[in-house]
């Protein structure tokens, strides 16, 4: 994979000017081919929360830009080209779907290679169980996590080594990625857009760090080839996040892992790395049973990126060319 992080990350990431996210309504679900096999347990009387659609529109009007976020020090260039990433881990079965589109042409962006990596229950990242929660000895602060190894091997390309923002947690390197203290690599994955832009994962509903909200990170590289061995060559057009309402977090605290989690937890809007612009800041629609949110989330999203630009971390301007 290729492609390099130049710019520095900047300490607060509230700057609306940012590319922003866009989203669909609740088609974005049910419009997914492997969606159904996919699908969680979920009661007949399954209600959204408030951050669900209001109405089911297959109809795609104009979108903007997603907010480029930090990519954080715990990414990992790994080969688990896979739709489910749960492996062994506990938690609240969660399927992601999202769909990436041309935010200029609104027409979907297909066989691009999305990457998603987040915390277990406990807020602890794979590849960094040493370190503990947040991935740095449970002190983090502003930086989210997820940093290249620098070490890229079938995944997408684009794999950053910039800087992650001032305050990142104590076990990073304090001025890039860090480099993984084990071989682990649940929660993490990369799979391919279908010919309408959808792509769906499934998981477990995130944990909580010290000094983080709950969020899982997300890449998206375009224009490489899939080959047997994975995705190679092409450039990442866009790195963001993805964020939770309080309502669901709340939720998913009564549950048992999350109901042991002891670290102090930022709240969506005490976090300094959620642009604070609703939906458009990445903050995902979910449904699930309000009353038995262990039976199973379901979250969704459209992303609008510009495929010729290269955002491989959290730049605030494109890259001049997109170049492989």
């Amino acid at each position: 994979m290729t492609g390099k992080q130049t710019a520095e990350e900047p300490k607060h990431k509230k700057d609306l000017t940012r590319r922003k996210v866009v989203v669909v309504g609740a088609g974005a679900v049910a419009a997914v081919g492997v969606g159904g096999g996919l699908a969680l347990t979920a009661s007949a009387d399954e209600s959204a929360t408030d951050a669900s659609p209001s109405a089911s529109s297959t109809a795609e009007t104009c979108y903007t830009l997603t907010s480029e976020t930090t990519e954080g020090p715990y990414y990992i260039d790994a080969d688990k080209i896979r739709q489910d990433i749960t492996e062994d881990q506990d938690g609240i079965p969660l399927t992601l779907t999202l769909k990436v589109i041309d935010a200029e042409t609104c027409k979907p962006v297909k066989n691009a290679a999305v990457d998603i990596w987040h915390c277990t229950a406990l807020g602890v990242y794979s590849g960094y169980e040493a370190m503990g929660s947040g991935g740095g000895g449970g002190a983090p602060t502003d930086a989210p996590s997820g940093t290249p190894t620098g070490t890229p091997t079938d995944a997408p390309s684009g794999t950053p080594t910039g800087e992650p923002p001032s305050g990142a947690p104590s076990g990073g390197t304090g001025g890039g990625h860090s480099e993984p203290t084990d071989d682990e690599r649940y929660l993490r994955g990369t799979w391919k857009t279908d010919k309408r832009g959808y792509v769906t994962f499934k998981t477990v509903f995130p944990g909580w760090y010290q000094g983080r909200c709950v969020h899982i990170h997300v890449k998206v590289h375009v224009d490489g080839t899939w080959t047997d061995a994975g995705y190679e060559g092409g450039h990442t057009c866009h790195t963001g996040q993805l964020f939770f309402d309080e309502k669901s977090v709340l939720a998913s605290a009564k549950v048992a892992p999350y109901s042991t989690n002891t670290t102090t937890r930022t709240t969506l809007d005490e976090d300094t790395i959620y642009p604070d612009n609703g939906h458009e800041g990445g903050l995902l629609y979910l449904k699930y049973d309000k009353k038995h949110i262990a039976k199973g989330v379901r979250a969704h999203l459209t992303m609008g990126v510009a495929p010729d630009e290269t955002h491989d971390s959290t730049d605030t301007q494109p890259s001049a060319s997109a170049s492989s």
